[in-house]
């Protein structure tokens, strides 16, 4: 498994735009239920963006994710100066859930 988090922050009068686009990215997942993904997208109060990714192999289903291509589609003009997405390669430390 790999997962790989990208943060960016969006222009202020392009971050709602930014988030109906990575809607429009759950919406196709919803509906295409691809295996070997988990997908986690987080707005930050300071307008900025994070995506976890963790996918199984090498075959990562984002990659046919018809949505997904058009959220990438202009990202770094819906970002501000030296905000651009910066993905990066991480390890899990830890995690927690508490029994249900």
């Amino acid at each position: 498994m790999s997962t790989v988090v990208v943060r960016y922050r969006p222009k202020d009068d392009q971050a709602d735009e930014n988030q109906r686009l990575v809607e429009a990215v759950y919406e196709e997942l919803a509906a295409t239920q691809p295996e070997g993904l988990s997908y986690t997208t987080m707005r930050l109060a300071d307008g900025s963006f994070v995506h976890i990714a963790d996918v199984d192999g090498d075959h990562n289903p984002l990659r046919e994710n018809a949505a997904f291509a058009a959220f990438q589609e202009g990202i770094v003009e819906r970002c501000g100066e030296g905000q651009a997405p910066n993905p990066q390669e991480a390890t899990l430390v830890g995690s927690y859930r508490p029994p249900q």
